[in-house]
């Protein structure tokens, strides 16, 4: 069976990850790695500026910031190429999903959006915990722990060196923003708070920024979720329903990256998120003993 083909397009954290998760996929080969600056990396792989160097790729593995991805999925899917991303602005996803849809369909290609462990894999669970209980309440309660989305966000702003934004869940799907930040030299502090609290990622939190003389010194790349349901069966009511992890966040967010751009060559032309597609296609293996081994 050809194996295949994906190109890496950026190679921060979550890029670094998604390699050694596609190394150890059956199924999948790296093509090679796209970054702006194609300097290279301690894998064996061709790195370059543009993916038409790579020759052919079926998969383009987005391992961008959230607010870079509709237009390098614009890129990639004009290309024919299927594109994968873990965008997690979680107001705006239905919107890139509209953007993407026409122009995947338009050029044969599949996109696989939000395709994280939140959003993207969580997404499922919530989704199958509704079904089997339809009238209820569900708390998704993240952390304590590192949010990259966020903490990329709070990097973007000028005058930052460096940040970290955790995330200390409060319960009831509540929670708090704790965002350090290293700043340049002669940066105002109260300047790039108002920014930090002003920002899509942080605007609906509560949130408390912290000077510190160096992120690095806190940073940790752990995170985790509680997700709970508690509804009603039927017409019987108290069912609880209780999904826990605890994770390395770029490593979670690139293996299911890699399961969706497998489940990316089993769709039809157009854009999904994770819940519009079977569980079964994000699985490497014959169709048959998967039902088998896993029913």
């Amino acid at each position: 069976m050809e194996k295949i083909k994906v190109a890496i397009v950026g190679y921060g954290n979550i890029g670094k990850y998604t390699i050694e998760a596609v190394e150890a996929a059956p199924d999948m080969e790296v093509a090679g790695i796209v970054r702006r600056n194609p300097s290279p990396v301690p894998y064996p792989y061709p790195v370059c500026s543009d993916i038409s160097e790579l020759g052919k790729v079926d998969v383009a593995i987005l391992c961008t910031p959230s607010r870079k991805v509709e237009e390098n999925a614009l890129k990639y899917l004009q290309m024919g190429i299927n594109t994968v991303d873990s965008f997690d602005i979680h107001s705006n996803i239905c919107n890139l999903r509209s953007t993407l849809a026409p122009v995947a369909a338009a050029h044969n290609a599949v996109s696989v959006i939000s395709a994280g462990w939140d959003p993207g894999s969580d997404s499922v669970v919530r989704a199958l915990l509704q079904a089997i209980a339809p009238k209820g309440i569900t708390y998704t309660n993240f952390g304590p722990g590192r949010s990259m989305g966020h903490s990329v966000a709070v990097r973007a702003i000028p005058g930052v060196v460096d940040a970290l934004s955790m995330t200390i869940p409060v319960g009831t799907g509540i929670h708090r923003r704790m965002v350090y930040v290293q700043l340049e030299e002669g940066a105002d502090f109260k300047t790039v708070e108002a920014a930090v609290k002003a920002d899509a990622y942080f605007v609906n939190d509560e949130t408390h920024v912290i000077q510190v003389a160096d992120v690095n010194e806190l940073n940790d790349v752990g995170h985790g979720v509680d997700l709970i349901r508690k509804g009603v069966s039927g017409q019987t009511h108290n069912q609880l329903f209780e999904f826990k992890m605890t994770i390395n966040n770029p490593a979670l967010t690139a293996q299911v990256l890699v399961a969706s751009a497998r489940a990316s060559m089993r769709q039809r032309p157009g854009c999904y998120t994770m819940i519009e597609i079977p569980v079964i296609d994000y699985l490497a293996g014959d169709r048959e003993t998967l039902i088998h081994d896993l029913v």
